[in-house]
């Protein structure tokens, strides 16, 4: 049985810069989740954490080690997708087809190309939305000075903050400093995982490799 190191946790310009944000505003019909103007559906987040299970399973990975329930896993990743890819669409950022090509060869920290995306919560079946959003992420923050920046750093955490997830209660209860604190309707969470690094964090052990 393969061992999957898996992270729940927003990304921000450090790992001291964590500061998840959801208002209480109530999430319209048949939504998951609401980030900015954009809707999750209960019906694509069904899709992708079919795709994801899938993937666990190709994997010989038992979704136990997740540590919360598939469905908060993916329906978190989903709404940090959205909140990455609008912030570089806001500041003119674009990421390019080969871009993409050479993220998808890279391992990060993990033993593979395949396990560095699932321990994000991403099916390598479909990899390409998330890598163009964590990327133009990453490239937002070199624009404004880098990693070792810290009004970047500022900069970034008060844009990621503005730009607020709105969870159906029924996926769980999400609170700023924990995450997803129940199940909801799907389960039951077990000890919360560890966080994930920045995106910008993530670049730069890629270049590394």
């Amino acid at each position: 049985m393969k061992s999957i190191r898996v992270a729940l946790a927003a990304t921000a310009a450090g790992a001291s810069l964590f500061a998840l944000t959801a208002c209480g505003t109530p999430v319209e019909a048949g939504a998951a989740a609401v980030v900015g103007d954009q809707r999750v559906s209960a019906q694509d987040l069904k899709t992708n954490v079919q795709e994801f299970e899938a993937a666990l399973r190709k994997a010989q990975i038992d979704p136990g080690q997740l540590g919360v329930p598939i469905s908060q896993f993916v329906l978190f990743r989903m709404t940090n997708q959205i909140r990455y890819q609008q912030i570089a669409d806001k500041h003119g950022v674009t990421v390019s087809e080969t871009e993409i090509d050479q993220a998808l060869k890279q391992p990060g920290q993990q033993q593979s190309p395949e396990m560095n995306l699932l321990t994000k919560g991403v099916s390598p079946a479909n990899p390409r939305p998330y890598l163009r959003a964590e990327l133009g992420a990453a490239k937002v923050i070199e624009k404004w000075g880098g990693t070792q920046s810290q009004a970047a750093a500022a900069k970034w955490n008060e844009e990621y903050n503005a730009v607020k997830p709105v969870f159906s209660p029924r996926y769980g209860t999400f609170t700023p400093d924990q995450g997803f604190v129940d199940a909801g309707r799907f389960g039951t969470p077990a000890q919360p995982p560890q966080q994930q690094q920045p995106p910008q964090q993530q670049q730069q052990q890629q270049q590394q490799q």
